[in-house]
C-alpha cells in the first residue's frame, strides 16, 4: 500500500504458526512499540490512488504520456487512516500538463518529474520547451537545458516563453511561486532589439538583471556584424533597457564608442519620443551647420510629431514640423511644414542677402467605407516659389525644375433625395515658380441636380428623340484670387477677390439617325451673377482710360445650340490563314458637329478711348468677370473629328494556342478641325488648323510612343500673319506644318513586377518632381536611412544560384522628347533630347545606378547623378555624386538601418551654394 510521505512505519507479516503464538505475538508487539511512534489520525474519506500504469519505467517509452497528465493527481493515501494533521495548500494555482517524445519518469521519493527528449511542459501564461525537463514539485521549480544528439551536438535548446515574451537559453531555472529564474545564455528580441546575456536573473514577471550581455539589430545574435556590449544591465520587457558601461563592437573588435551608460527604449509600438541627433556638414558661404537636430513625439497610436531644425554659424536657420495621423477604416494623411532663414556671406560684403522661404505640404484621404454619401481629401504643396531651388535642406532635381506647384482641398455629399443632389466644395491653389503668379479658388462650390426625364412613361424606356429629352440643373459658384509671391495671404490679396454665380440649365436628347448614325442635340441656358463690374472711361486728369470697379450685384444671361452626328465604320483586310498576319482591322469613327451661340450686344457700351471724344470703342462691364463676359460675335461653327484604331491578328508563337493574336497597331490617331460659317475672311479665317494626334505601344506594351502635328491649310505673310491665301495656291504643300512633336517612353527591368508595389518616388511627387528617376532620387537630408534604389523582395537572400545564371535586379527607364517648330517659317528643331536612367545590383550586396541625358540644342550633358549602395547586413552605405552643373553634390552615408538606432550614423555631403 502506499503510506504518507514522511512517516515511519514497519510492515508486518501475519503467518500461521503452531508453536509459542502468544509468546512471538507479544513480542512483536513490544518490538513495535519500541521502534515506531504514535500518531493520533482522523478518518476521511480515502482518495483514489495513482494508477499503476502510470508508474512509468525510466527505461521505457509509454504512449499513454501522449495525453497531457497534471501534476495534481500525484497524491498518496494511507492505506488505513488519514493523517489528523491539515494538508498544506497546493504549491500551483493550476494544472500542469506536460509530454515527452522518449519518456516522462515521476519519482515520488524525491518528488521529481523528469522529462526527455522533445519535452514540453505548459502551466498558466508559461510555456516551456526543451530537451530535458526536470520538475521538483515540493521546491515549486522546473530545470530545462539542452540534449546531445548521436554526433555529440548539443540540441533543442530550451524555449521559455511567458506571455509575449520569449527567451531561448542554453538552460533555465524557473519558481513557479515565486516567478523567479535563473537563465544561462539567453537569447531574446525586443522589437528591432536581439538579446543575449551569459546569466539573466529574473526578478519577476517585468524586471530581469543581465550580467555580460550584448544588444544588436543583427539577424544573427550569436554571430552579430556588430553588438553593444555591457557588464550590467536592468531590462524590463517591452519598456526600456539600463545599462552601465556600454561599448560598442564591431566585427568582435572594441571601438572608441563608448558611454557610461546607455538608455535603449523596447517600446512595443512602432515608434517612441526621443531625441533626433544632428549631422555636421560646412558651406562655403554660411559657415558650419547642424542639420536635422530634433525631438520626435509620438503622442498617440493616432498621430505623431517630429521637429527637426538646422543651424548655421552666419546665422541662417531652418525648422521643419513634421506629423502624421490615421485613424483605422476612417481617415489617413500627413502634414509638412519647412521654413528656412536663408543668409549668404556675411554682413558688410557686397554679395550679402537674407530671405524668408516656406513650403507647406498636406495630404488626407477618407475611406470610402467610412461614409459613402461624403468624401474629403487634401493635397497641398504651396510655399515659396524658389523653395525647392534655395533651400539648405532638399536635394531633389525633379522638384528645381518643376514650374508648378498645385494644391486642391475638397468636399462632396450625395443627398438620396429624387432626384438625386450632389454638391462639393474646392479649394484650389496653382503656382508657378518662374513668374510667381499664384491663382487661388477659396472657394468653388458646385451643385448639381440628376437628370430628369419628363417625357418618360410609367415604363421607364427611354427611346426615341422625345422620351430622352432631358434637363438638368447646375450651380458653380466661386471666389477667385490671382496674386504674387509678396502678395500672398495680405490684405490686398483678398480685396482683388473675384466672386461669381454660373447657373445653367443644359436640355438635350439623343437618338438614332438612318439606323446607323448617332445623333445628340442640347441647348444650354446661362446665367451668370457677379458682385463687381466696371465703369470704363477717358479720364481726362490722367490721360488715359481707367477702370472704375462698381460693387453690387448684376447679372447677364446667354443661351446657346448644339448639335452632333456620328457613327462607326469597321473595315478588315484578311491576308489569309497560312499567312504570319492574318488580318488587319480598321476602325473610324467619323463625327460632325454644329454650335451656335448668338450675339448678346445688349450688354456692351461705349467710351471715349481719346481725349477728343470722337473715337468710340464698345465694351462690356463684365470683362474679367471669373465666367468671362457675354460674346459680342455671334458664333456659328461647324467641327469634323476622325478618330482611328488599327489592329492585326497574328499566328500566336505558342503552337498549342489556336486562336490567332491580337496586336494593337496605333491605339489612336485623331484628326480635327472646324469651319467658321460666319468668317469675313479678313478679320477671321474659315478653317482653323488641323490638329494630328497619335499613340501606340511597342516591344511587348513597354515602350509608349506619342506624336502630334499641327498642319495649317493657309499661307502666312512676310511678317507671318495668317492670310485667306490656301498654302497649296501659294506654292506650297497642301498643309503647312506649324509645328510637331513626338515622345518616347520605355521601361524595363529584369522581372515584371506589380506597380501597385513599385516604390514611385512618392516624396519626390509629392515636391512636384516626377515619380521616376529620371531626374534623380529624392534625398530627404532628415532620415537618410531610406535606401535610394527600389527595394527588392528579396533583400538579404542570396540572388546568385550559379556563375552564369544571374538573378540580380535590374531595371532602364528611357525618355526621348523631339519638338519641332515652323510658325513663321524658322524650320528648326526647337527641342530635341534624351534622358536614361538605369540601376541594377552588380552583386547581391551592392547597389549602383546612373541618372542622366544629353540635349542635342544645347549641346550639352543635363543632369547627372551616380548612385551606389552597400548592404551590409544591420547598416547601410551609400555614395551618391552630381559631378557638374549648377546643382553639383556629392554625399556619403553610413549608418544601422535599424530606426531605433538612426542616430548611429555618419553623414557627410557637400552643401550647394544656392
Amino acid at each position: 500500500m502506499c503510506q504518507k510521505t514522511g512517516h515511519h512505519f514497519t510492515k508486518i507479516a501475519l503467518k500461521p504458526l503452531y508453536t509459542n503464538l502468544f509468546n512471538i505475538v507479544l513480542l512483536s508487539i513490544f518490538l513495535s512499540l519500541g521502534s515506531g511512534k504514535s500518531y493520533s489520525q482522523d478518518i476521511i474519506k480515502k482518495k483514489s490512488v495513482i494508477p499503476t500504469t502510470n508508474q512509468i519505467d525510466s527505461g521505457k517509452k509509454d504512449s499513454t504520456l501522449k495525453t497531457p497528465i497534471t501534476v495534481n493527481q500525484i497524491k498518496e493515501n494511507d492505506s488505513i487512516k488519514i493523517d489528523s494533521i491539515v494538508p498544506k495548500k497546493q504549491f500551483l494555482d493550476g494544472k500542469v500538463k506536460y509530454k515527452a517524445d522518449k519518456y516522462a519518469k515521476i519519482d515520488q521519493k524525491k518528488k521529481l518529474i523528469t522529462l526527455y527528449d522533445k519535452a514540453e511542459l505548459y502551466y498558466q501564461e508559461i510555456e516551456l520547451k526543451a530537451g530535458i525537463i526536470v520538475l521538483d514539485y515540493e521546491k515549486n521549480e522546473v530545470y530545462a537545458g539542452r540534449i546531445k544528439d548521436s554526433t555529440g551536438k548539443f540540441t533543442q535548446f530550451p524555449n521559455f516563453k511567458q506571455g509575449a515574451n520569449v527567451v531561448e537559453p542554453d538552460s533555465i531555472r524557473f519558481n513557479f511561486k515565486t516567478k523567479k529564474a535563473l537563465i544561462y545564455n539567453s537569447r531574446s528580441e525586443q522589437g528591432e532589439f536581439k538579446i543575449k546575456a551569459a546569466v539573466t536573473k529574473k526578478e519577476n514577471d517585468s524586471v530581469y538583471f543581465l550580467k555580460r550581455a550584448i544588444f544588436t539589430t543583427s539577424k544573427d545574435v550569436d554571430n552579430p556584424e556588430y553588438y553593444f556590449q555591457t557588464s550590467k544591465v536592468k531590462f524590463i520587457p517591452g519598456k526600456k533597457v539600463v545599462t552601465g558601461f556600454t561599448n560598442m563592437v564591431i566585427a568582435n573588435v572594441p571601438t572608441p564608442i563608448a558611454l557610461p551608460f546607455a538608455f535603449f527604449p523596447m517600446g512595443k509600438e512602432t515608434s517612441i519620443s526621443g531625441i533626433i541627433l544632428p549631422s555636421y556638414n560646412d558651406s562655403n558661404n554660411r559657415g558650419f551647420s547642424l542639420q536635422n537636430l530634433g525631438y520626435y513625439f509620438a503622442l498617440s497610436d493616432k498621430y505623431d510629431l517630429t521637429v527637426l531644425g538646422d543651424y548655421y554659424t552666419n546665422g541662417s536657420y531652418g525648422l521643419r514640423f513634421e506629423s502624421s495621423y490615421a485613424q483605422r477604416y476612417s481617415y489617413r494623411g500627413n502634414i509638412n511644414v519647412r521654413f528656412e532663414n536663408l543668409i549668404n556671406s556675411e554682413r558688410g560684403y557686397p554679395d550679402y542677402s537674407k530671405q524668408n522661404i516656406y513650403n507647406i505640404q498636406w495630404s488626407h484621404s477618407k475611406d470610402a467605407q467610412a461614409s459613402p454619401n461624403s468624401s474629403f481629401s487634401a493635397s497641398v504643396n504651396l510655399g515659396s516659389s524658389k523653395y525647392f531651388k534655395q533651400s539648405i535642406n532638399q536635394l531633389n532635381i525633379g522638384s528645381n525644375l518643376n514650374n508648378t506647384l498645385s494644391s486642391s482641398i475638397s468636399y462632396a455629399k450625395t443627398f438620396t433625395t429624387v432626384p438625386q443632389v450632389r454638391m462639393s466644395l474646392t479649394a484650389t491653389h496653382s503656382q508657378n515658380t518662374q513668374t510667381e503668379e499664384i491663382n487661388m479658388t477659396l472657394p468653388t462650390l458646385q451643385l448639381s441636380v440628376d437628370r430628369i426625364y419628363p417625357f418618360v412613361g410609367k415604363d421607364g424606356v427611354r427611346k426615341g428623340f422625345f422620351k430622352n429629352i432631358n434637363l438638368q440643373y447646375n450651380l458653380n459658384g466661386r471666389n477667385s484670387i490671382v496674386t504674387t509671391d509678396s502678395l500672398f495671404f495680405k490684405p490686398q490679396m483678398f480685396r482683388d477677390a473675384k466672386v461669381g454665380f454660373q447657373h445653367s440649365i443644359p436640355l438635350s436628347t439623343n437618338f438614332k439617325l438612318f439606323k446607323y448614325f448617332s445623333a445628340s442635340t442640347s441647348m444650354n441656358y446661362e446665367e451668370i451673377w457677379y458682385t463687381k463690374t466696371i465703369a470704363r472711361n477717358y479720364d481726362e486728369d490722367q490721360s488715359k482710360v481707367i477702370d472704375k470697379v462698381v460693387n453690387g450685384f448684376d447679372a447677364f444671361r446667354t443661351y446657346s445650340f448644339s448639335s452632333s452626328m456620328g457613327t462607326t465604320i469597321y473595315g478588315t483586310f484578311n491576308f489569309g490563314k497560312d499567312k504570319k498576319i492574318k488580318s488587319i482591322r480598321h476602325v473610324m469613327r467619323p463625327s460632325v458637329s454644329y454650335g451656335y451661340t448668338p450675339s448678346f450686344e445688349r450688354y456692351y457700351d461705349t467710351y471715349a478711348s481719346d481725349a477728343s471724344g470722337t473715337m468710340n470703342k464698345q465694351y462690356t462691364r463684365f470683362e474679367n468677370g471669373v465666367f468671362g463676359s457675354p460674346g459680342l460675335n455671334n458664333s456659328n461653327n461647324l467641327g469634323f473629328d476622325l478618330s482611328n484604331t488599327f489592329e492585326a491578328k497574328v499566328t500566336d508563337k505558342d503552337s498549342t494556342k489556336v486562336e490567332p493574336k491580337k496586336i494593337m497597331l496605333l491605339n489612336n490617331l485623331n484628326l480635327s478641325t472646324s469651319y467658321d460659317l460666319n468668317a469675313d475672311g479678313i478679320t477671321t479665317l474659315a478653317f482653323s488648323p488641323v490638329r494630328v494626334s497619335g499613340g501606340t505601344q511597342l516591344l511587348n506594351n513597354k515602350m509608349n510612343v506619342n506624336f502630334g502635328a499641327t498642319l495649317d491649310p493657309y499661307a502666312i505673310d512676310n511678317s507671318g500673319k495668317r492670310v485667306n491665301v490656301f498654302n497649296i495656291d501659294n506654292g506650297g504643300s497642301l498643309f503647312r506644318m506649324t509645328s510637331s512633336n513626338m515622345t518616347l517612353n520605355y521601361s524595363v527591368s529584369s522581372k515584371e513586377k506589380d506597380d501597385s508595389k513599385k516604390d514611385k518616388n512618392v516624396q519626390s511627387q509629392r515636391n512636384g518632381g516626377r515619380e521616376d528617376d529620371l531626374f534623380g532620387t529624392n534625398v530627404d537630408l532628415g532620415d537618410s536611412r531610406r535606401s535610394l534604389f527600389k527595394e527588392d523582395e528579396a533583400e538579404g537572400e542570396d540572388k546568385i544560384s550559379e556563375f552564369f545564371n544571374s538573378k540580380l535586379p535590374w531595371d532602364i527607364t528611357f525618355a526621348y522628347s523631339l519638338t519641332y517648330g515652323n510658325n513663321n517659317r524658322e524650320n528648326k528643331i526647337i527641342g530635341n533630347s534624351i534622358m536614361i536612367s538605369a540601376n541594377a545590383d552588380i552583386t547581391p550586396k551592392w547597389k549602383a545606378g546612373v541618372s542622366t541625358g544629353y540635349d542635342f540644342v544645347q549641346k550639352g550633358v543635363t543632369f547627372t547623378q551616380l548612385r551606389f549602395e552597400r548592404d551590409l547586413l544591420s547598416w547601410r552605405m551609400d555614395f551618391n555624386w552630381s559631378p557638374f552643373g549648377v546643382n553639383a553634390n556629392w554625399g556619403f552615408f553610413i549608418g544601422i538601418k535599424s530606426g531605433v538606432l538612426s542616430d548611429i550614423k555618419w553623414d557627410k555631403r557637400s552643401v550647394i551654394n544656392r
